[in-house]
Order: structure tokens, then C-alpha cells, then sequence
């Protein structure tokens, strides 16, 4: 029987490569542990770093390039999409959002430090119409800073790191349920985080048909347009009397309000 650790260094850079891939389109299996471990092994010249950092870079491009390439071409829509098929909350959206439009593509720069923009960013600035080379170029920097992070902590606790796979190693067939569980335990969690917000969310709901019935009897409730600015630009339909967010600080209240989003 092959040894769990002699498969780890056999098949380190294409797992590493197909591991950050299958992170940066969407799937919930994280990456950095296998980053982290790499570096590791790398420490030990069991792996080179330096193809461990290439295969990362070159797995997140292409990624984040078929995103980008999406989102300039279906726009706002593919991110209800993104949102549908990610565990990360809807928030995560208009969060990533709003650092976009303050840093523009400097952000990415750091999304891949955060949960859930890693995924975002690149369709929003498809969807921004942002040039293909400079996006690329961003893009790049960003994921050498994100996976040389993780490569170099690695690298740093190689020890403690090489005590753990020799304790994987020791478990033969079980490692893999173990890593198996570890990968369900993060997914639920995910899950559950997703239902939560959900959750808060639940409130009392009303349909556009109805708003319009109350509006033509002569009820005006306080409409809020919830949309960030670039929302708001990619598509400027709206409902009349809408005030933004901004405005709805200075407007006093006495009124129903109903709030709408993307």
C-alpha cells in the first residue's frame, strides 16, 4: 500500500493546482490548509515552493478570469448566481461591493484574505467593464501575496506541520474519513451560517403588485432603495418615490417602510 505521505509529495503541485481551482470557482473546499501544507513539505525540499506557488497563481487566474469574463457579459446577474451556488452569505455581495467601489481593482489585492470575496470580486469588476489586462495583473499580484502567505507560514511551522501528516500517516485508510470530516464539519458550518442569515432576514414580505395596490389607494409608504451606487448604475430602473439609503437618514419616520434590493 502507498503511503498517504509519499502521495501527498507525489501528487503536492497537481492537487495544490486543482485544489485552489475548484476553491476560487465557488466550491466549498478551502485551500490554505493544503497551501499551508505544501510549505511545509516544500521546507523539507520534499516539494518546490517555487511550483507550488506557480500552480496556485496560474489555478486562481484562470478562475478568476472565467468569472471576470461572466461577469462582463451577463453583469449583475451572474452574481445571484454566484450567491445561489456559494454557502457564503448574500452579504458577502454587498460587502465586496462597496470595497470595489472604494478601491476599485486595488481590492483585489486583498480578497482573497476575505470569506466570500474571493469569489465576488472578479465578476464585479466583469461586470464593471474593467480592462482584462489590468484585472489580470491585479489579479496576479493578489494571488502570489495570498498563497506565498500561506506557503510561508508553512514553511515557518514546518515541525509542528510535519507532526500532524505523521499522525495522518500513522492512520493509513482512516486519514481520509478523518479529512473527510473535517471538510463536512467546515461545509455544515458554512451551511448553517447561510440559514442563519437567512433567518434574520425573515420578515413581513410585500409583493410588487401589492405596493402598487397601496399606492394607487393612497397609502405612500416609505420605499428604500437598499442597492449600493453601482447597482443602482448597472441597472437605473427603480421604484418611484424610492430615496436611497443615504437620504433615508434625514427622513423622519410615522410612515410603513419597505425596503428593496437586487
Amino acid at each position: 500500500m502507498v503511503r498517504l505521505f509519499d502521495l501527498v509529495i507525489r501528487h503536492g503541485v497537481p492537487l495544490v493546482f486543482f485544489n485552489v481551482l475548484l476553491e476560487q470557482l465557488g466550491v466549498p473546499v478551502p485551500a490554505v490548509p493544503t497551501l499551508i501544507i505544501a510549505g511545509a513539505l516544500s521546507r523539507e525540499s520534499r516539494i518546490s515552493s517555487t511550483h507550488v506557488l506557480i500552480a496556485s497563481v496560474l489555478a486562481s487566474l484562470i478562475a478568476d478570469w472565467i468569472w471576470f469574463i461572466l461577469g462582463r457579459r451577463y453583469g449583475y446577474r451572474i452574481l445571484k448566481t454566484l450567491c445561489r451556488i456559494s454557502l457564503s452569505p448574500d452579504s458577502c455581495v454587498r460587502d465586496t461591493e462597496s470595497k470595489f467601489e472604494r478601491w476599485g481593482l486595488k481590492s483585489l489585492l486583498f480578497a482573497k484574505f476575505v470569506p466570500g470575496c474571493s469569489s465576488v470580486a472578479p465578476p464585479l469588476a466583469g461586470a464593471a467593464k474593467h480592462s482584462t489586462i489590468a484585472f489580470l495583473i491585479y489579479d496576479a499580484i493578489g494571488a502570489v501575496v495570498w498563497a506565498g502567505s500561506a506557503v510561508a507560514v508553512g514553511r515557518a511551522f514546518h515541525h509542528a506541520i510535519g507532526r500532524v501528516i505523521e499522525s495522518l500517516e500513522n492512520l493509513g485508510g482512516w486519514a481520509v474519513a478523518v479529512v473527510a470530516v473535517i471538510i463536512a464539519v467546515f461545509i455544515f458550518f458554512k451551511w448553517a451560517q447561510r440559514q442563519n442569515f437567512y433567518k434574520q432576514l425573515r420578515m413581513a414580505r410585500v409583493s410588487v403588485h401589492e405596493l402598487k395596490g397601496l399606492m394607487d389607494q393612497g397609502v405612500q409608504p416609505l420605499i428604500v432603495d437598499a442597492r449600493s451606487e453601482g447597482a443602482r448604475n448597472r441597472d437605473p430602473r427603480r421604484i418611484p418615490t424610492a430615496v436611497t439609503l443615504d437620504i433615508f437618514d434625514n427622513i423622519d419616520g410615522g410612515r410603513e417602510i419597505v425596503v428593496y434590493c437586487t
